[in-house]
């Protein structure tokens, strides 16, 4: 049973994106490898013929992942959201302990990019922020120890 898939307007345009060019033009690239690579002769032993087929057997994963991601998937509408609590779809402000200040946006796990500072609901800083307010302190166990947030502003995102 597929988990729901949160996304945000953003993170669907994408997805669709990426499974369109997966779809179309990828595909056609290693079909063209593969004939390639059948007219080089017996494929029994051919490595080139081996390494598309692993290619598209690889493609063909990735796009029946996505399309269950989209199938399952839950856009959260950023209109839709307020200012006063952190949901999916919310950018968060915080300081932690030293004032150093962060901006998180939280999005699905599918996503999460947290070098992008897109952080998953899932995540353990993503759990914490998720149904909190402005005001609010949170202590998030990591690897390094706690470490201490306070939220500063909640915008809405894009």
């Amino acid at each position: 049973m597929p988990k729901d898939v949160i996304l945000t307007q953003e993170g669907l345009a994408n997805l669709k994106a990426e499974l369109d060019h997966l779809s179309t033009t990828r595909r056609r690239e290693v079909a063209a490898r593969i004939k390639e690579a059948r007219e080089f002769g017996d494929i029994s032993e051919n490595a080139e013929y081996d390494d598309a087929k692993n290619e598209q057997a690889m493609l063909e994963a990735r796009i029946a992942s996505l399309e269950d991601k989209l199938r399952s998937a839950t856009v959260v509408d950023a209109s839709d959201l307020g200012t006063d609590v952190v949901r999916v779809g919310s950018i968060v402000h915080v300081k932690d302990e030293a004032g150093k200040s962060n901006k998180y946006t939280i999005v699905g796990s599918a996503e999460a990019k947290p070098a992008e500072a897109k952080l998953s609901n899932e995540s353990p800083v993503g759990r914490a922020l998720v149904g909190r307010k402005r005001g609010d302190e949170v202590t998030i166990a990591t690897p390094r120890g706690e470490r201490k947030l306070k939220i500063t502003k909640i915008d809405v995102g894009a």
